[in-house]
């Protein structure tokens, strides 16, 4: 089924849960490729993807976030993109064929890693064709769609769409905004529902995912649904803020919290939503509980998604893009 049929059957879809962190719990060592495992421990991935559906998932991720030929050769990798990709697509298409109801298989794109000219090597040719390669290994292996994921750069965002329109793929794009309400480049979460629109496909959806924390990803996607009501919007935020215990990173927020994360994300007009880092199963299901008994309630405002969440890591600078778009309207 394609991802926006199954948005025009129900209001609110549900996105998995972390990937990394779980892999993490299930023996995968720092610094080891995770892509690897789609070939050497399937049953584990299997089993990931499985726990997710098992807690409610519409869409699920492919094991592919960093399998593109920039970060696989950081393993000596880089000639076995392809390959890795779609075993990481057979394994999601795997669970999602026996899920016994609709279950989106959505393929994972990361960032390359490198900065476009004129701070870094990478062009946009370059980049199109690296994540060209990539997608088309996903689409091998039966995808549903392409989840450009964790960006920070338009440039990278619009070459990941042009590779996927080139693949004759559907896609969504979400941005990470980390430093001070925008992405590390600057971008502004008010520009994302016309990151790729003169792009043929434009996005399926736009969003955000990753970042800081929940409320501050809630206030990139209240910044999105303002500047454009239409949007089809992605809420994917970490399980609360990172905090480590030693060598072990523990994330902060409880399911409960995740839930209510949830909540208003459908106020805010997210359409899909999910979590990132630090999501496990109990925290998914803890959110498909909240999504099925909740009825879209009126809009919050940053104050509110304070009070229920807890306060902004990396808060807007003041006099920033939301401040002017307040006094413009």
């Amino acid at each position: 089924m394609r991802l926006d049929e199954l948005l025009a059957q129900k209001p609110v879809l549900l996105a998995d849960g972390a990937t990394g962190t779980n892999l993490f719990e299930m023996g995968l060592m720092s610094g080891d490729p995770p892509e690897m495992w789609n070939l050497e421990h399937p049953d584990r991935i299997h089993a990931l993807h499985q726990s997710f559906v098992d807690a409610g998932a519409d869409i699920i991720l492919t094991n592919s976030f960093g399998g593109n030929r920039r970060r696989l050769a950081l393993h000596k990798l880089d000639g076995r993109v392809r390959e890795l990709n779609a075993a990481a697509a057979r394994n999601a298409r795997l669970v999602a064929d026996g899920a016994g109801r609709p279950v989106i298989v959505a393929g994972s794109v990361g960032p390359t890693g490198d900065l476009f000219q004129p701070l870094g090597p990478l062009t946009e040719d370059d980049a199109v064709e690296i994540f060209h390669e990539q997608i088309e290994g996903l689409k091998e292996g039966g995808v549903d769609v392409i989840w450009i994921e964790t960006m920070s750069a338009s440039e990278e965002m619009r070459a990941a769409a042009k590779a996927a329109a080139k693949a004759g793929m559907p896609y969504t794009v979400t941005a990470s905004f980390d430093t001070a309400g925008k992405t590390m480049m600057g971008i502004p979460p008010a520009s994302m529902p016309e990151v790729a629109e003169d792009i043929d496909p434009s996005p399926v959806a736009v969003g955000a995912n990753c970042g800081v924390g929940a409320s501050d990803l809630l206030v990139s996607v209240l910044s999105m649904t303002e500047a454009n009501p239409n949007a089809i919007v992605i809420a994917k935020a970490n399980a609360g803020i990172p905090q480590f215990h030693g060598d072990h990173i523990h994330y902060s927020g409880t399911p409960e919290l995740m839930a209510e994360y949830a909540r208003l994300a459908i106020d805010a007009g997210a359409r899909i939503i999910g979590g990132c880092c630090g999501t496990s199963p109990a925290h998914l299901r803890a959110m498909r509980q909240a999504i099925d008994s909740h009825t879209r309630a009126e809009r919050p405002n940053t104050a509110k998604v304070i009070a229920e969440i807890g306060p902004l890591v990396a808060p807007p600078k003041a006099g920033g893009g939301e401040e002017r778009r307040r006094r413009r309207h």
